[in-house]
């Protein structure tokens, strides 16, 4: 198998293979990362979370590194977890995040990242599936407990705040506003532990027991072990749960280091954590590669609307930032930024769906940087190519692959494609995944003698730079998010007054993608099909970026000789109207 981005490592000063990581799983990381900075870095915080009005707390390296241990105390000694049982992690960015994740994986726990606005059917799925034994869930969502508990076997529940680790005063004045406001402070009616209480017996049993640290718990953990269980979906639209090793993850943030090393200052750098920490490009960027150089993380509960980010934009030094075709679009038609652009910023990570060319370009133009896009999914933790930040920008391009991945691009007939021209992504790296949960003929799917069947189609040029051409799936990416049409089919097809249904994405301005669903009116439900009511129904089961923009209601659907929905003369007819009447984003 040629190489033709080989020559590229050199052109960039990369090295094309790399060492072994110097730990051996993600607690030891983490404790020994925490260690160096509190070292190095007194004055700086690790993490600082900021809500819209510009209130925040913050986390020092030695208070995570002491925090986290307790919490993995109480998960050991208290809910006398072992290792390997699975906690699910239902989080928005803040404080309590990182030390609720790290906590997991130093008790040698395997941790189970969860969508916060997950409905009840889609928690009860993924709970079920993991055989997660505790949830650690954001207070405002508490609603969803009872449900959830009377169907899964969930046996511990700690809750916990967006403003965890504030200060007394703000952290007073955002939960009155919480309360009394906004209201979105739900009445909590299951056995439950708050956080701060859970933090406090931990450290008891560690006071108690005369150990200093969690290492008993996590010394013996090897690469190989389960570090996370990474839910994503599949052309079925059955949930599946990506088994990511320690190796796998600290072998990835090895490479995304390899790929930026040349603008990363280590203990100087400041990064702004917009997308969700439960979502793998930022867990493994954000959380795990920012943490490993002492980086300052600036983390945003919410960044919609975008002008959310404003404070903390205009008060922190940011350097780096990481997001979405949607985010830096979202942040270029706000005349804050495009006015006061920040001035510290040296780069910006672009990935989870296609870099806009027009977007890419006016970033750099507004702020005088540049941006890289990347390519990776869920089941290579996340990154598989990127872009260097060196040289040239190569707009439409995913890159290069990382240092140690390999990369083939193969046809239908499972063959090499040709140079030049297109053929499935199959890559090959110390990042791939093992499989997926308790899913053996799934896995069998995908991975092909070590090989990922990503599914994608791409192709690549004579100097190795990979271009997406196609998706081989019908997934949909929505904001980076990915939804599955069969999901939202089998939802929707629950209405007795739908016959027949079939989902696509279509492009959209804001998204990138929408979700726009064709129905056919049951007869015998009576009639007309009221779209609406197809929206407000999958509302109750679905995540709202699942949840169809546009419902066309048709007499028919197209099919197969053998009577199978196509998908693909759906799609053609968007293309069709796109290119006689321009944009039809999401109608």
């Amino acid at each position: 198998m040629s190489r033709p981005w080989a020559s590229q490592y050199e052109l960039v000063g990369i090295t094309p293979q790399l060492a072994a990581p110097e730990q051996a799983n993600l607690a030891a990381f983490a404790h020994e990362a925490c260690q160096r900075w509190a070292k190095e870095s007194r004055a700086k915080a690790a993490f600082t979370c900021v809500v819209p009005n510009g209130m925040n707390g913050s986390l020092g390296f030695e208070q995570l590194d002491r925090l986290s241990d307790a919490f993995a105390a109480y998960l050991r000694e208290t809910l006398k977890l072992q290792q390997g049982d699975r906690v699910a992690v239902q989080l928005p960015n803040g404080l309590a995040y990182p030390v609720v994740a790290f906590g997991v994986l130093k008790a040698g726990c395997v941790l189970v990242n969860t969508n916060p606005l997950y409905t009840v059917t889609e928690m009860v799925h993924q709970f079920n599936n993991a055989g997660a034994k505790a949830l650690v869930l954001v207070d405002m969502f508490a609603d969803k407990l009872p449900n959830v508990l009377a169907q899964t076997q969930i046996q511990h529940v700690i809750l916990a705040g967006v403003p965890e680790f504030f200060p007394w005063i703000p952290q007073a004045i955002i939960r009155g506003v919480q309360k009394v406001w906004s209201r979105v402070l739900p009445p909590v009616t299951v056995p439950h532990i708050r956080l701060a209480n859970a933090l406090s017996q931990g450290q008891a049993a560690l006071n108690t027991s005369g150990q200093s640290g969690t290492q008993a718990y996590w010394a013996h953990l090897g690469p190989d072990d389960l570090a996370l269980l990474q839910y994503t979906g599949g052309t079925t639209g059955v949930s599946k749960g990506a088994m990511l090793s320690h190796g796998n993850l600290l072998h990835n943030v090895q490479q995304m280091l390899a790929m930026g090393a040349t603008h990363m200052r280590p203990g100087l750098e400041c990064v702004l954590t917009a997308l969700p920490l439960y979502h793998i490009f930022a867990f493994t960027a954000n959380l795990l590669g920012f943490l490993a150089i002492g980086a300052h993380n600036i983390l945003i509960p919410s960044p919609r609307p975008v002008q959310n980010l404003q404070r903390a934009v205009e008060n922190y030094p940011i350097t780096w930032m990481t997001g979405v075709n949607t985010l830096y679009n979202g942040l270029l038609n706000e005349e804050w930024f495009v006015a006061y652009p920040p001035k510290h910023l040296k780069a910006s990570i672009a990935g989870g769906t296609a870099l806009h060319s027009a977007v890419a370009q006016r970033w750099r133009d507004v702020t005088q940087t540049p941006i890289a896009e990347g390519y990776g999914l869920t089941e290579s933790s996340p990154v598989v190519s990127f872009n260097p930040l060196q040289g040239t920008p190569r707009s439409g391009s995913i890159g290069i692959p990382t240092p140690g991945t390999d990369i083939r691009l193969v046809t239908d007939e499972g063959v090499d494609a040709a140079p030049g021209q297109p053929g499935e992504i199959w890559v090959y790296g110390p990042q791939v995944m093992s499989g997926y949960w308790n899913m053996p003929e799934e896995s069998a799917q995908v991975l092909k003698d070590g090989w990922l069947a990503t599914g994608d189609v791409a192709v690549i040029d004579n100097d190795g730079y990979l271009k997406i051409v196609d998706r081989k799936k019908d997934l949909i990416i929505v904001s980076g998010f990915n939804v599955y049409p069969n999901e939202v089919e089998d939802v929707i097809a629950e209405m007795d007054a739908v016959l027949e249904v079939a989902v696509i994405g279509v492009p959209d301005e804001k998204t990138g993608e929408a979700v726009r669903a064709y129905v056919v009116h049951n007869p015998e439900h009576g009639g007309p099909l009221q779209t609406a009511a197809v929206v407000a129904h999958c509302r109750q089961s679905l995540a709202a970026y699942k949840v169809p923009k546009s419902v066309i209601v048709r007499e028919e659907l197209p099919k197969s000789a053998i009577g199978k929905v196509l998908r693909k003369n759906l799609k053609a007819e968007v293309k069709a109207e796109l290119q006689s009447s321009g944009p039809a984003s999401g109608r």
